[in-house]
C-alpha cells in the first residue's frame, strides 16, 4: 500500500456505500475489500440498527478482516468478527414514553428496536415500512408503546413527511436539549439518541479501543448526521451527492456520487491504488 498513514476508514452506508437502489456496486465492494486486504480496518457507521447493517457487512467481508459496525449514530459499536457489543449508550428510560406522546400530538410516526424487530408506537406509515425494508426487520405495532418500552433502547426513530419533520426538528431539539440528540438522517427520519451521542462520539471510543489516533482515520459520508465524524477525522470526505453544508466542512469531496462509485474513487485517491483509478 502506497499510503500506510491512514489506518481506519469509516463509511456511512445510505447515500455513501450504497447507491440509490440501496445496493453496493461491484466496483465499490472490490475497493473496500482490497483496502482491508492492505491492513486498513473499515467501520460501517450508520443510523441503522446493527441488524440493518449486517447484510452490507457480509458483502464487504468485514468478518474476515476484523472490522466494525457503528450503529444508531454512534450509540452502539459491534465487533463484527465476534458480533459482540464493545460499547453502547442508551436513552434515559423515561424518554421513549414522552417521545411517543409528542409523536401522537404532532401526527408523526415513532418506532424503536428490540430483539431484531422494529417496535412501532404508531400505526406503521410508509416511512416505517421503508425502514423495515431497508433494515430487513419485521415491524411489531404496540398500541401502548409508552408502557411497553420499559427496557433500555439506543434510539427512537421519528417518521413523517419531510416538511413536517423539518419544522419539528428545532421543536424536539429544544424540548430535549438536556436529554437527547436529534438528527436528520433522511428527510423523512428524525433519529433521537442519548445526549452528546453522534457518530464522532462512538468513533472516539473506538479509536481509544484500537489505539489509533484520529489523524490516521478517514471518514466518508453524505448527510447531516455525518458532519461530526467528518470534523473529527484526519480526513473528512464528503460525497458529491452530499448537501452543500456537509460538503463545505469536508477536507475532500468525491468527484462522483454514490451512483457512480464515489467511495471507490475516494479509496483510489487516498490509498493510491491504480486498480480503482
Amino acid at each position: 500500500m502506497k499510503n500506510p498513514g491512514y489506518q481506519l476508514l469509516v463509511l456511512d452506508i445510505d447515500g455513501t456505500v450504497t447507491n440509490s437502489q440501496k445496493k453496493v456496486t461491484e466496483k465499490t465492494r472490490n475497493a473496500v475489500i482490497w483496502l482491508q486486504e492492505q491492513g486498513v480496518r473499515v467501520v460501517l457507521a450508520s443510523g441503522r440498527p446493527p441488524e440493518g447493517v449486517f447484510s452490507i457487512a457480509e458483502e464487504l467481508e468485514l468478518k474476515r478482516f476484523g472490522s466494525y459496525i457503528l450503529a444508531f449514530n454512534g450509540a452502539k459499536i459491534i465487533d463484527y468478527q465476534t458480533k459482540k457489543c464493545i460499547y453502547e449508550k442508551c436513552l434515559p428510560v423515561h424518554l421513549p414514553s414522552r417521545l411517543w406522546q409528542d409523536a401522537k400530538r404532532h401526527g408523526i410516526g415513532i418506532a424503536t428496536y428490540r430483539d431484531g424487530c422494529i417496535v412501532a408506537g404508531t400505526k406503521p406509515d410508509d416511512y416505517i415500512r421503508l425502514e423495515s425494508r431497508i433494515s430487513r426487520l419485521p415491524v411489531k405495532y404496540i398500541d401502548d408503546f409508552g408502557a411497553y418500552v420499559n427496557f433500555p433502547v439506543n434510539e427512537c426513530l421519528l417518521t413523517g413527511d419531510p416538511a413536517d419533520l423539518e419544522a419539528l426538528e428545532p421543536v424536539f431539539t429544544w424540548k430535549y436539549l438536556h436529554e437527547a440528540q436529534v438528527y436528520h438522517s433522511e428527510p423523512w427520519y428524525l433519529e433521537v439518541v442519548a445526549k452528546n451521542v453522534d457518530k464522532s462520539h462512538g468513533l472516539k471510543h473506538l479509536l481509544q479501543i484500537l489505539g489509533i489516533p484520529r489523524e490516521s482515520m478517514v471518514c466518508c459520508g453524505d448527510s447531516y448526521n455525518d458532519m461530526g465524524m467528518l470534523q473529527l477525522a484526519g480526513v473528512g470526505a464528503a460525497m458529491a451527492n452530499a448537501p452543500e453544508k456537509v460538503r463545505a466542512l469536508a477536507n475532500y469531496v468525491t468527484p462522483y456520487d454514490n451512483d457512480h462509485d464515489g467511495v471507490a474513487e475516494m479509496i483510489a485517491h487516498f490509498w493510491k491504488e491504480s486498480a480503482f483509478c
